[in-house]
């Protein structure tokens, strides 16, 4: 799930102490974070959707060489 820490809070991951980044993470749905989430601790965000990739550019086109005059 993805969560990000409420305003004014400073979420740390379990084992490893680090903070929970301020624009949001990726969780495991374990007890520790449902219960952050209860508890009001970190928001669940809906993961925002990653923008559609470019379509290819077109090759550029490669111009027919001219065709030198007749004698």
């Amino acid at each position: 799930m993805f969560v990000k820490p409420a305003d004014g809070r400073a979420v740390r991951w379990p084992g490893s102490m680090r903070l929970l980044k301020s624009g949001g993470e990726n969780v495991p749905e374990t007890p520790f974070w449902l219960l952050a989430l209860k508890h009001g601790d970190i928001e669940g965000v809906k993961e925002q959707a990653s923008p559609a990739a470019p379509e290819p550019a077109a090759s550029p086109e490669i111009p027919e060489p001219e065709k030198e005059p007749a004698a």
